[in-house]
Formats: structure tokens, sequence, C-alpha cells
């Protein structure tokens, strides 16, 4: 997965974050760059379903198909499988009815808790809620040193790209956050407390 999220396409260096409208996100001064991936047209695809879109685009793309389910708000098992569909446009309608019906309270419920010490590519700062976040620890780096540094993406409300973050304590505007991280963990538009770190089992 770490290596996959790595190889995300990205656009332009001096692109926009746009809405699922077409229009601007109104602040453009939190993020580095912008992940290539469709927002769709409809207000679905925010915070936590960016999060579900990379993992099942990942799988996907990896010939786990069998594997792509998340849990709905009700508690729900929904899987992919169970449409019955092989192509693509069928597997991406599938993941508008997955953010429909699932968001930040039911994916903390589907992860396990993950010790800060230990954070990894994939690992997902998460508050579920309504409203609540969710960020994606896109990659995870470390000097000769032993010093490490991590990246996170996000979507938001209302649905828009999956953007990298800028690390608002960086007065260079650095998206690199320093790893293990420190609580109350601030990120430019969500903060999130201790314990709020997770893993997909």
């Amino acid at each position: 997965f770490a290596a996959w999220l790595r190889g995300l396409p990205m656009k332009p260096h001096d692109a926009p974050v746009l809405l699922h409208t077409g229009a601007r996100k109104a602040r453009q001064d939190v993020h580095v760059a912008i992940v290539d991936i469709d927002v769709g047209r409809r207000d679905l695809q925010q915070c936590a379903d960016a999060i579900m879109r990379l993992r099942a685009e990942w799988l996907w793309s990896a010939g786990r198909r069998s594997a792509i389910a998340f849990n709905d708000t009700e508690g729900k098992r929904r899987a992919w499988s169970a449409t019955g569909k092989t192509d693509y446009a069928s597997f991406r309608k599938y993941m508008d009815v997955v953010f429909a019906y699932a968001g930040t309270w039911s994916l903390e419920r589907e992860l396990k808790p993950a010790d800060p010490a230990a954070l990894e590519a994939g690992d997902i700062f998460i508050k579920g809620g309504f409203p609540g976040h969710a960020v994606l620890v896109a990659d995870v780096v470390e000097n000769a040193a032993g010093e490490r540094r991590f990246l996170l993406v996000q979507s938001y409300m209302p649905a828009q790209e999956i953007h990298v973050l800028k690390n608002p304590a960086a007065a260079d505007g650095s998206p690199w956050y320093a790893a293990p991280p420190t609580f109350p963990f601030a990120t430019p538009e969500w903060v999130f407390p201790a314990g709020s770190l997770k893993r997909w089992p």
C-alpha cells in the first residue's frame, strides 16, 4: 500500500484544489500538491471517503478485489464482490454507495489502534463523528540519523480533490511532519486528540 501511495499521479504544481462542483475550494493555503484522481460530481467523496477510495483503488490495482469491503454507519458490511459486477465503472458506482452510507463514524470503528512511535504509511488520524475528520499518512521517510518525517493527504467538506497537506507548524510551508507525532496533533483544518492514530486490520 505504501509503495502504491508513493506512485499516485499528481496534478501540475500550481493547480488549485477543486470541489466536486468544479469551483475552487475556499482555502487554497493548506496544500502543496493535489492527487490526480476524480472526486466525482456529487458531494460524497469527503475525508473518510477519500481514504476508503485510495484503499479500494489499491486493492483493485493489486488484483485483490474480493477484499474490497467497508462497513456502513449501521455496521453492515458492504462488499464489492456482493455486487456481482466486474468492471471498473461498476466499481466506481459501488464506491459512491459506500461514500453515501459510510464515513468517519464507521471507518473509525473498522480500524485498530496504532502506536504513534511506529507510524507507517497507510495509517490514519481519525476522529469519528458528525462531523468528524480523517487524514491519511501517505509516506514516511527516515534519514541516516534515524529522524523520521511523514506526509498527509486529505479530502474535506464539501467533497473536494485529495491534496497533500502543509504542516501548519512549519514556517516554510513544508508538508513534512515530525514522527512520532505529539498530541494534540494539529493539521491545517483539524486537531486530532491522543488515541486518534489507527491502522487497517
